[in-house]
């Protein structure tokens, strides 16, 4: 997964809630974007646009973007620099068996998951469906066992990188046929009104769910999720992307280097591959 586009309206305060609070580097800042990350990589790309609207709560979109920490001692650092600088935006925490998780919601509303990935080995498979749950963790005991200085000290020259997308949509069976049937991902778990999906064996790489957002319909253009990156891994999968949405009827634009196109929701998605173009 490639860095979460967002349109917002006030582009300081964002920026400071990403750099101050989550704790990335800003990478960029020219024209009305900024481009924050951790190390190198791009993890969130605000646009300037205060003359949108915000969504309504039930309407679809992004539900949160979830940034995937190397080890448990910089998810803490991270954990530890929003909660203190921003402790109204917390909203939860959680052991889901694949990953220690902690949510929140930036000031503009934005869903935000700050996560640490258990080892693949100790993942656990059922009939093609990972296994996992929502068990209570406590940030308090998570920042005792596992935050250092040297994290802090650290923190957005570290590794980091966005892990999942999980969006909010109208219907579960509909995002299923998109994003399995016409995308190519595979489904991993299901929870009710949740879908979760990957590629390569992850856990989940996108997740749609329906829990505010019931019977939503195409988005109109407002504040919040603007684009969704995905990078395969070689030109072939793309190839074969591109094959399949023509076959299924979605329409694409390709301009060589990237392939762009809309969900049932209009959430835009785009497709790279690192040997194309």
């Amino acid at each position: 997964m490639g860095a979460v586009t967002l349109r917002v309206a006030d582009l300081d305060r964002m920026i400071g809630y990403y750099r101050e609070g989550v704790g990335l580097s800003l990478l960029s800042n020219e024209g009305g974007v900024a481009v924050l990350g951790r190390g190198t990589t791009p993890i969130v790309v605000l646009e300037h646009a205060p003359s949108m609207r915000h969504a309504g709560a039930h309407e679809a979109g992004l539900f949160h973007t979830a940034i995937l920490f190397d080890t448990k001692a910089d998810l803490a650092a991270a954990l530890y620099s929003v909660a203190t600088k921003y402790p109204q935006t917390f909203t939860g925490s959680a052991d889901h068996l694949v990953s220690n998780a902690f949510y929140f919601t930036d000031p503009e509303g934005n869903g935000v998951e700050l996560y640490w990935d258990r080892d693949r080995t100790e993942w656990s498979w059922t009939h093609g469906m990972v296994d996992m749950a929502t068990i209570a963790l406590d940030p308090n005991e998570f920042l005792r066992e596992h935050l250092t200085q040297d994290a802090l000290d650290g923190a957005g020259a570290r590794p980091g990188r966005v892990g999942h997308v999980h969006l909010s949509v109208g219907d579960v069976a509909g995002a299923k046929e998109f994003y399995v049937d016409k995308l190519g991902f595979a489904t991993t778990a299901g929870w009710g009104e949740a879908l979760f999906v990957s590629a390569g064996g992850y856990h989940h790489h996108m997740a749609m769910n329906t829990w505010n957002s019931r019977g939503a319909g195409r988005r109109r253009l407002a504040l919040g999720l603007g684009l969704v990156r995905i990078e395969v891994p070689g030109a072939d999968d793309l190839g074969a992307l591109i094959a399949r949405m023509h076959d299924t009827g979605v329409q694409t634009a390709d301009d060589g280097r990237t392939v762009a196109f809309e969900d049932p929701w209009a959430n835009r998605i785009e497709v790279t591959a690192p040997d194309r173009g």
